[in-house]
């Protein structure tokens, strides 16, 4: 019984709330501090378990009225009142329930990549970077470009981002893997449509204690900075080459005047694609964890599909299709594809989870 389940929430809680009252603990700021932090992760699903519980006794009272004449069509009314709350408090409950993703609090590194389709694929790289700039700024994030690669004909054969904010990793962590897409270049006379790809990997944010790296694992290259079309960008070394020897990992920073700098964003995007190489192990060895993903285990899998001349946004995990891509791309209104990819996802763990 789901009403079973949520005790044990109740009495941490009322536990916590025991314990950080106590002299002991207000004396130890980082144990008061870790305590709290628990208690506050508990809140939500403590409130809806209140409620539950009093719903369910509400349901009680009013079932023992129906054997009452006088108060059996007042106990009708309010039976239909009362089981669409219990309804609707179980999914919310459900959900409350399901194991967090405990990147979802992170900052995020995103990589986006031109691939096939030359030109085509560099300028849509700057397009879907643009979109996803808008969206950040519709939910007040904070963008640092960490390295660009521009392409000669517009656009970019990479971005590299920083992306810092409220729930970020938990949004945007859908948008791992291949995205297609088909229009007219530019430069085409003929009005054939073109079919393009570029890839997108999202990385959560580490920190030092998380991911430690042995320096002797490193090799680090310093080189001129050199911008589109072989100009330069600045008359020193200051570029820098990171090679995380036991991965085989490369990681290559330009873009600041600084090597200094460009070492320090280097490292940081090192340690995001050492970290995420880890989870991506684990996934492989957690059959349930891997089944239970909206495709963000297949980085090379095609996501979804931008068709230009039909207006048409398509996201293949979940067969989902909408006729408002430029909407969608000028706007920043990715939460059209985001939620029901969310929606999906939440599914999916409800179901394998027995709830």
């Amino acid at each position: 019984m789901l009403a079973d389940k949520l005790t044990p929430f109740i009495n941490r809680y009322n536990e916590l709330s025991n314990l950080l009252s106590s002299p002991d603990i207000t004396s130890d700021i980082k144990k008061m501090t870790a305590l709290s932090k628990e208690q506050s992760s508990l809140a939500d699903i403590v409130e809806k378990a209140q409620e539950y519980k009093a719903l369910i006794q509400d349901l009680a009272d009013t079932k023992e009225m129906l054997a009452d004449p006088e108060m059996m069509e007042m106990a009708k009314e309010e039976l239909k009142a009362i089981e669409p709350q219990l309804d609707r408090l179980e999914e919310e409950i459900k959900l409350l329930l399901l194991p967090k993703d405990p990147n979802d609090d992170r900052n995020i590194i995103v990589e986006l990549r031109a691939g096939a389709g030359g030109d085509e694929a560099a300028i849509f790289v700057g397009d879907l970077f643009n979109a996803y700039t808008r969206y950040a700024e519709l939910k007040d994030w904070k963008i640092e470009l960490i390295s660009t690669s521009p392409s000669d004909a517009g656009g970019y054969k990479e971005v590299v981002a920083l992306i810092k904010g409220d729930q970020v990793y938990s949004r945007l962590k859908y948008e791992g893997g291949t995205h297609r897409v088909q229009r007219v270049p530019a430069t085409e006379s003929q009005g054939r449509v073109h079919t393009s790809a570029i890839t997108v990997a999202v990385m959560a944010e580490v920190d030092d204690v998380e991911i430690q790296i042995n320096e002797n694992d490193l090799k680090i290259d310093v080189m001129r900075s050199s911008g589109c079309g072989g100009q330069s960008v600045n008359t020193t070394d200051s570029a820098v080459r990171i090679t995380h020897l036991p991965t085989g990992i490369v990681v290559t920073n330009q873009d600041q005047k600084s090597q200094h700098k460009n070492r320090e964003k280097a490292m940081k995007v090192l340690k995001a694609r050492l970290y995420d190489l880890e989870m991506q192990e684990a996934m492989e060895k957690d059959s349930a964890a891997r089944s239970a993903q909206v495709g963000t285990g297949d980085r090379s899998g095609r996501i979804r599909t931008y068709n230009y001349p039909q207006n048409r946004i398509s996201d293949h995990r979940i067969g989902l299709t909408l006729y408002r891509l430029a909407e969608i791309m000028q706007g920043g209104l990715l939460d059209e594809i985001i939620e029901p990819l969310i929606a999906d996802h939440q599914a999916k763990i409800v179901e394998a989870a027995g709830l």
